[in-house]
Protein backbone atom coordinates (compact mmCIF):
# COMPACT_ATOMS: atom_id res chain seq x y z
CA UNK A 1 0.00 0.00 0.00
CA UNK A 2 1.02 3.63 -0.36
CA UNK A 3 1.91 6.16 2.34
CA UNK A 4 -1.02 8.60 2.05
CA UNK A 5 0.79 11.32 3.99
CA UNK A 6 3.73 11.15 1.60
CA UNK A 7 1.35 11.31 -1.36
CA UNK A 8 -0.19 14.46 0.16
CA UNK A 9 3.25 16.01 0.42
CA UNK A 10 3.87 15.21 -3.24
CA UNK A 11 0.69 17.08 -4.21
CA UNK A 12 1.73 20.06 -2.07
CA UNK A 13 5.22 20.13 -3.54
CA UNK A 14 3.79 19.90 -7.05
CA UNK A 15 1.48 22.83 -6.43
CA UNK A 16 4.25 25.01 -5.05
CA UNK A 17 6.62 24.03 -7.84
CA UNK A 18 4.37 24.00 -10.91
CA UNK A 19 0.98 25.61 -10.16
CA UNK A 20 1.39 28.65 -7.94
CA UNK A 21 4.23 30.25 -9.97
CA UNK A 22 1.93 30.15 -13.01
CA UNK A 23 -1.18 31.47 -11.26
CA UNK A 24 -2.17 34.73 -12.98
CA UNK A 25 1.02 34.48 -15.03
CA UNK A 26 -0.19 32.29 -17.89
CA UNK A 27 0.39 33.50 -21.42
CA UNK A 28 -2.39 32.97 -23.99
CA UNK A 29 -0.44 30.18 -25.69
CA UNK A 30 -0.23 28.33 -22.37
CA UNK A 31 -4.03 27.83 -22.29
CA UNK A 32 -5.75 25.52 -24.75
CA UNK A 33 -9.31 24.42 -25.36
CA UNK A 34 -9.94 20.67 -25.23
CA UNK A 35 -13.49 19.64 -26.12
CA UNK A 36 -15.24 23.02 -25.69
CA UNK A 37 -14.85 26.52 -24.26
CA UNK A 38 -15.42 25.39 -20.66
CA UNK A 39 -13.00 22.45 -21.00
CA UNK A 40 -9.49 23.86 -20.81
CA UNK A 41 -5.98 22.60 -20.22
CA UNK A 42 -3.04 24.78 -19.26
CA UNK A 43 0.70 24.37 -19.05
CA UNK A 44 0.22 24.09 -15.28
CA UNK A 45 -2.03 21.02 -15.67
CA UNK A 46 0.46 19.24 -17.89
CA UNK A 47 3.63 20.06 -15.99
CA UNK A 48 2.04 19.35 -12.61
CA UNK A 49 0.82 15.93 -13.71
CA UNK A 50 4.21 15.12 -15.24
CA UNK A 51 5.96 15.99 -11.97
CA UNK A 52 3.47 14.09 -9.77
CA UNK A 53 3.73 11.05 -12.03
CA UNK A 54 7.52 11.00 -11.67
CA UNK A 55 7.30 11.27 -7.88
CA UNK A 56 4.61 8.56 -7.64
CA UNK A 57 6.81 6.26 -9.73
CA UNK A 58 9.42 6.46 -6.97
CA UNK A 59 6.91 6.14 -4.13
CA UNK A 60 4.90 3.27 -5.64
CA UNK A 61 6.71 1.95 -8.73
CA UNK A 62 4.16 -0.83 -9.37
CA UNK A 63 1.09 1.40 -9.19
CA UNK A 64 -0.94 2.24 -12.27
CA UNK A 65 -0.93 6.01 -12.72
CA UNK A 66 -4.18 7.48 -14.06
CA UNK A 67 -4.07 11.24 -14.53
CA UNK A 68 -6.60 13.42 -16.31
CA UNK A 69 -4.06 14.56 -18.89
CA UNK A 70 -2.58 11.06 -19.24
CA UNK A 71 -6.03 9.73 -20.11
CA UNK A 72 -6.53 12.56 -22.61
CA UNK A 73 -3.43 11.23 -24.38
CA UNK A 74 -4.25 7.52 -23.83
CA UNK A 75 -7.97 6.85 -23.20
CA UNK A 76 -7.22 3.14 -22.73
CA UNK A 77 -5.84 3.88 -19.26
CA UNK A 78 -9.37 4.20 -17.89
CA UNK A 79 -10.15 0.61 -18.81
CA UNK A 80 -7.28 -0.63 -16.66
CA UNK A 81 -8.50 1.01 -13.47
CA UNK A 82 -11.06 -1.62 -12.44
CA UNK A 83 -8.55 -4.48 -12.53
CA UNK A 84 -5.46 -2.75 -11.16
CA UNK A 85 -4.03 -4.12 -7.93
CA UNK A 86 -2.98 -0.57 -7.02
CA UNK A 87 -3.66 2.67 -8.85
CA UNK A 88 -3.14 6.36 -8.17
CA UNK A 89 -5.71 8.63 -9.80
CA UNK A 90 -4.74 12.30 -10.07
CA UNK A 91 -6.35 15.56 -11.10
CA UNK A 92 -3.37 17.93 -11.32
CA UNK A 93 -5.45 21.12 -11.44
CA UNK A 94 -9.10 20.62 -10.60
CA UNK A 95 -10.94 23.80 -11.56
CA UNK A 96 -8.75 24.60 -14.57
CA UNK A 97 -11.23 27.16 -15.90
CA UNK A 98 -11.04 29.03 -12.58
CA UNK A 99 -7.25 28.80 -12.57
CA UNK A 100 -7.00 30.09 -16.15
CA UNK A 101 -9.32 32.98 -15.29
CA UNK A 102 -7.21 33.95 -12.29
CA UNK A 103 -9.81 32.85 -9.76
CA UNK A 104 -8.31 31.39 -6.54
CA UNK A 105 -10.59 28.35 -6.46
CA UNK A 106 -8.75 25.27 -7.66
CA UNK A 107 -7.35 22.13 -6.10
CA UNK A 108 -5.01 19.18 -6.57
CA UNK A 109 -6.60 15.78 -5.99
CA UNK A 110 -5.45 12.20 -5.73
CA UNK A 111 -7.16 8.92 -4.94
CA UNK A 112 -5.66 5.54 -4.11
CA UNK A 113 -7.51 2.58 -5.64
CA UNK A 114 -6.83 -1.01 -4.59
CA UNK A 115 -8.62 -3.98 -6.11
CA UNK A 116 -11.34 -1.83 -7.65
CA UNK A 117 -12.08 0.09 -4.43
CA UNK A 118 -11.11 3.60 -3.37
CA UNK A 119 -9.07 3.30 -0.18
CA UNK A 120 -7.45 6.74 0.06
CA UNK A 121 -8.23 10.28 -1.00
CA UNK A 122 -6.61 13.72 -0.80
CA UNK A 123 -7.84 17.17 -1.82
CA UNK A 124 -5.13 19.81 -1.49
CA UNK A 125 -5.91 23.54 -1.63
CA UNK A 126 -2.84 25.41 -2.92
CA UNK A 127 -4.18 28.81 -1.88
CA UNK A 128 -5.03 27.78 1.69
CA UNK A 129 -2.06 25.41 1.92
CA UNK A 130 -3.88 22.55 3.62
CA UNK A 131 -5.34 19.26 2.56
CA UNK A 132 -8.32 17.10 3.39
CA UNK A 133 -7.43 13.45 3.63
CA UNK A 134 -9.17 10.14 4.23
CA UNK A 135 -8.22 6.49 4.34
CA UNK A 136 -10.94 3.88 4.30
CA UNK A 137 -12.11 3.29 7.87
CA UNK A 138 -10.05 6.14 9.30
CA UNK A 139 -12.30 9.19 9.11
CA UNK A 140 -11.78 12.45 7.24
CA UNK A 141 -9.23 15.01 8.39
CA UNK A 142 -8.03 18.50 7.59
CA UNK A 143 -4.24 18.47 7.81
CA UNK A 144 -1.91 21.47 7.84
CA UNK A 145 1.76 21.42 6.86
CA UNK A 146 2.81 21.71 10.52
CA UNK A 147 0.99 18.43 11.25
CA UNK A 148 -2.09 19.94 12.94
CA UNK A 149 -5.08 17.66 12.29
CA UNK A 150 -8.82 18.33 12.68
CA UNK A 151 -11.45 15.66 12.18
CA UNK A 152 -14.25 16.63 9.80
CA UNK A 153 -17.93 15.71 9.80
CA UNK A 154 -20.77 15.94 7.31
CA UNK A 155 -23.65 18.27 8.27
CA UNK A 156 -26.63 16.81 10.12
CA UNK A 157 -29.66 15.89 7.97
CA UNK A 158 -32.27 18.61 7.47
CA UNK A 159 -35.45 19.22 5.42
CA UNK A 160 -35.00 19.90 1.72
CA UNK A 161 -36.19 23.51 2.05
CA UNK A 162 -33.31 24.20 4.44
CA UNK A 163 -30.57 22.43 2.46
CA UNK A 164 -27.63 24.17 0.85
CA UNK A 165 -26.05 22.19 -1.96
CA UNK A 166 -23.90 22.11 -5.04
CA UNK A 167 -24.98 20.89 -8.44
CA UNK A 168 -23.21 20.67 -11.77
CA UNK A 169 -25.73 21.18 -14.56
CA UNK A 170 -23.31 21.68 -17.45
CA UNK A 171 -23.26 18.03 -18.51
CA UNK A 172 -26.91 17.20 -17.91
CA UNK A 173 -29.07 16.38 -20.94
CA UNK A 174 -30.26 19.68 -22.40
CA UNK A 175 -33.89 18.59 -22.40
CA UNK A 176 -33.76 17.80 -18.65
CA UNK A 177 -31.89 20.90 -17.53
CA UNK A 178 -34.92 23.21 -17.06
CA UNK A 179 -36.65 20.57 -14.92
CA UNK A 180 -33.58 19.99 -12.75
CA UNK A 181 -32.99 23.72 -12.29
CA UNK A 182 -36.61 24.15 -11.23
CA UNK A 183 -36.26 21.24 -8.81
CA UNK A 184 -33.13 22.74 -7.29
CA UNK A 185 -35.22 25.75 -6.30
CA UNK A 186 -36.83 23.50 -3.68
CA UNK A 187 -33.58 23.72 -1.72
CA UNK A 188 -32.58 26.82 0.26
CA UNK A 189 -29.61 27.48 -1.99
CA UNK A 190 -27.44 25.74 -4.58
CA UNK A 191 -24.22 26.72 -6.30
CA UNK A 192 -21.58 25.41 -8.67
CA UNK A 193 -17.93 26.31 -8.01
CA UNK A 194 -16.59 24.78 -11.25
CA UNK A 195 -14.23 22.88 -8.95
CA UNK A 196 -15.35 19.53 -7.55
CA UNK A 197 -12.44 19.56 -5.11
CA UNK A 198 -13.72 22.64 -3.30
CA UNK A 199 -17.29 21.43 -3.51
CA UNK A 200 -16.31 18.25 -1.68
CA UNK A 201 -14.25 20.24 0.81
CA UNK A 202 -17.35 22.33 1.55
CA UNK A 203 -19.42 19.18 2.08
CA UNK A 204 -17.05 17.46 4.48
CA UNK A 205 -16.57 20.67 6.45
CA UNK A 206 -20.29 20.70 7.21
CA UNK A 207 -21.06 23.84 5.18
CA UNK A 208 -23.18 22.14 2.50
CA UNK A 209 -25.76 19.38 2.61
CA UNK A 210 -25.64 17.71 -0.81
CA UNK A 211 -23.92 17.47 -4.15
CA UNK A 212 -25.37 16.33 -7.46
CA UNK A 213 -23.31 15.38 -10.52
CA UNK A 214 -24.22 13.77 -13.83
CA UNK A 215 -20.78 13.27 -15.40
CA UNK A 216 -18.42 11.04 -13.42
CA UNK A 217 -14.72 11.01 -14.19
CA UNK A 218 -12.58 9.26 -11.56
CA UNK A 219 -10.14 12.14 -11.00
CA UNK A 220 -13.08 14.44 -10.20
CA UNK A 221 -14.93 12.26 -7.70
CA UNK A 222 -13.02 9.32 -6.22
CA UNK A 223 -11.20 11.29 -3.54
CA UNK A 224 -14.22 13.45 -2.72
CA UNK A 225 -16.68 10.58 -2.38
CA UNK A 226 -14.36 8.74 0.00
CA UNK A 227 -13.88 11.92 2.06
CA UNK A 228 -17.65 12.38 2.20
CA UNK A 229 -18.29 8.79 3.26
CA UNK A 230 -15.57 8.85 5.90
CA UNK A 231 -17.04 12.12 7.23
CA UNK A 232 -20.35 10.33 7.79
CA UNK A 233 -22.08 11.12 4.49
CA UNK A 234 -23.82 8.81 2.02
CA UNK A 235 -23.13 8.56 -1.72
CA UNK A 236 -24.64 6.49 -4.51
CA UNK A 237 -25.37 6.66 -8.21
CA UNK A 238 -28.85 7.57 -9.33
CA UNK A 239 -29.91 3.93 -9.59
CA UNK A 240 -28.89 3.43 -5.96
CA UNK A 241 -25.75 1.44 -6.77
CA UNK A 242 -22.39 2.21 -5.14
CA UNK A 243 -20.08 4.57 -7.01
CA UNK A 244 -16.96 2.65 -8.08
CA UNK A 245 -13.65 3.80 -9.56
CA UNK A 246 -14.42 2.65 -13.10
CA UNK A 247 -17.80 4.41 -13.35
CA UNK A 248 -17.97 7.37 -15.73
CA UNK A 249 -21.75 7.80 -15.92
CA UNK A 250 -24.93 7.04 -14.00
CA UNK A 251 -25.05 10.28 -12.04
CA UNK A 252 -24.14 10.77 -8.39
CA UNK A 253 -25.80 12.16 -5.28
CA UNK A 254 -23.84 12.82 -2.10
CA UNK A 255 -25.91 13.57 1.00
CA UNK A 256 -25.96 13.43 4.79
CA UNK A 257 -27.57 9.99 4.95
CA UNK A 258 -29.61 7.55 2.88
CA UNK A 259 -32.95 9.13 3.79
CA UNK A 260 -31.71 12.51 2.60
CA UNK A 261 -30.32 10.86 -0.54
CA UNK A 262 -33.75 9.39 -1.27
CA UNK A 263 -35.47 12.77 -0.84
CA UNK A 264 -33.00 14.38 -3.25
CA UNK A 265 -33.40 11.56 -5.75
CA UNK A 266 -37.19 11.85 -5.68
CA UNK A 267 -37.59 15.62 -5.50
CA UNK A 268 -34.56 17.09 -7.25
CA UNK A 269 -32.32 14.71 -9.20
CA UNK A 270 -34.93 13.43 -11.65
CA UNK A 271 -32.67 12.48 -14.56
Amino acid sequence: MIDIEELARILRDAAQREILPRFRHLEPDQIRRKSEAIDLVTEADEETERWIKAQVAELAPRALFVGEESVAADPGLLGKLAEADLAIVVDPVDGTANFAAGLPLFAVMAAVVSGGETVGGIIYDPMGDDWMLAEKGGGTWRVRPDGQRTRLHFAEPKPLAQMVGVASVAFMPAEKRPEILANLAKARLFANYRCAGHEYRTLVSGFADFAFYSKLMPWDHLAGVLLAQEAGGYAARLDGSPYLPHHVDGGLIVAADRSTWEVLRREVCTL
